[in-house]
């Protein structure tokens, strides 16, 4: 991949049928000034990739686009894999019935999760199904392609980076997640409110990002020299920062996606660094959140229900129809994601630093080394150079290791088929607020419900 003013490249997209995360690349793709190339979407289902064949090849024709992509929906991986410069990761582990058993379950035994794709009896369950796939995609990577890099989207992040790097060690991988953005804009909201400056971009907001993904954590925050985690401290203390919402003040929101920070402000405040997440990830990694619907109302956020996810699949499809025939509105402009600036630094086209996941050589000192971490990264020619961001503080270790030592029995688990493993992780968990009898039966529900989608265990 030699320096030009343009450099063509292949991309293998692995979960080429995708929803959501595709359409976002395609967009920034066809604004990339210094990239252009070919996109081999590879997907279960191949109708759903040649649509997005289709949505590229049409966004390419759009005023503004100003690159060159090609998008091929191909019927195998290997001719997706082959020869790839690139490989990107975004799939659904399992179909979105296996993901409503994976919520209704644990529901019928009293706990609930208001995401369940990354931790609690959910996520872990899901991050077997995830790693049995990743278990393929690393051979075959390595196989088709062993000099590409791996960008993986697909949560459970840490699951997922972690079976590539530990399938084969060989391979260049990292994860990349959004979750600390969203967390800049909110201090850049706070230095408009109280610094009387205009907001800022997120990107001005310099943070220490350390962490496992959805968990991450941030000890040091500036903004021109301003200590962000001081102003985080005033703003709330002011009246009515923190305080108990209601059922009512949720729901008008219209979004299970919104939050009133109680979550991360309450870590804050008992903890003294700033938890980098949205509020429906950080309440399934710590007790007390989840305990009943009222209590998730009064921290300010809320369940969502599988009903949602089935509506958004569901109308996905014709809503890209519907852009591509002139029904929908369409702008063509870049997303705050940050996946073609990556490729870019690493194809020599202009360094840059940002969060990402990538095993721990000691970037985190007080957490096992091999696990997946999030903390920042240097990227430059070929290269991610993971940054120190020094130790997690000694009362957030506590809440933060129990979950990597989870994840990687999970990972040994699903690459051993050891279903005893796999409970042990599950029973561990902080949420898992049942007798051992009760957790186990309720365990064995969970894999009866996908056993499908689980090959190679016995149960």
């Amino acid at each position: 991949m030699p320096d030009k003013e343009v450099a063509r490249i292949k991309i293998a997209y692995l979960g080429g049928g995708s929803r959501g995360w595709a359409h976002v690349l395609m967009r920034d793709l066809a604004l990339s000034p210094v990239l252009s190339g070919e996109v081999y979407l590879y997907d279960i289902n191949l109708e759903a990739a040649k649509l997005n064949e289709e949505f590229g090849t049409w966004i390419q024709q759009q005023p503004g686009a100003i690159s060159d992509w090609r998008y091929y929906a191909v019927p195998t991986i290997e001719e997706a894999l082959r020869d790839a410069d690139f490989v990107i990761c975004s799939i659904q582990p399992g179909p979105l019935e296996a993901m409503e058993q994976d919520l209704a379950i644990p529901a019928k035994y009293g706990l609930l999760y208001p995401v369940g794709d990354t931790i609690g009896a959910p996520g872990l369950v899901r991050g077997l199904r995830a790693a049995l796939i990743y278990e393929d995609f690393a051979q075959k990577i390595a196989d088709l392609c062993p000099q590409a890099w791996v960008i993986n989207y697909t949560n459970p992040m840490t699951i997922c980076t972690r079976t590539l790097t530990k399938v084969c060690p060989e391979l260049k991988v990292f994860g990349c997640c959004h979750e600390v953005f969203g967390v800049q804009e909110l201090l850049a909201e706070l230095v408009e409110k109280y610094l009387g400056a205009p907001r800022p971009n997120r990107r001005e907001i310099e943070v220490n990002v350390l962490g496992i993904n959805h968990f991450t954590w941030i000890d040091h925050a500036t903004y021109k020299g301003h200590d962000l985690l001081e102003l985080v401290r005033h703003h709330i203390a002011q009246e009515g920062v923190l305080r108990p919402y209601t059922k009512e003040e949720v729901l008008s929101w219209n979004s299970y996606f919104a939050c009133a920070h109680q979550v991360k402000y309450q870590l804050f405040k008992h903890y003294g660094v700033l938890a980098a997440a949205g509020d429906r990830h950080l309440a399934e990694f710590v007790p007390g959140f989840l305990t009943d619907e009222e209590t998730v109302y009064r921290y300010g956020f809320s369940l969502t229900p599988i009903s949602y996810r089935y509506q958004r699949w569901e109308e996905a499809p014709a809503k890209i129809k519907a852009i591509m025939e002139g029904k929908e509105p369409f702008k063509l402009e870049h997303s705050s994601e940050e996946g073609t600036e990556q490729m870019c630094a690493l194809l020599g086209l202009g360094d840059m630093m940002t969060n990402c996941n990538l095993p721990n050589e000691g970037q985190i000192p007080n957490l096992p080394l091999g696990a997946v971490v999030e903390t920042n990264a240097y990227f430059s020619r070929d290269s991610v150079r993971p940054l120190t961001a020094g130790p997690l503080p000694e009362g957030v270790i506590n809440l933060v290791e129990p979950h990597v030592r989870n994840q990687e029995m999970i990972v040994e688990a699903a690459l051993t088929r050891d279903v005893d493993l796999a409970f042990q992780a599950v029973f561990s968990d902080p949420l898992t607020t049942l007798p051992i009898d009760k957790a186990w039966a309720m365990f064995q529900e969970m894999l009866q419900a996908t056993k499908e989608w689980l090959p190679g265990f016995d149960i």
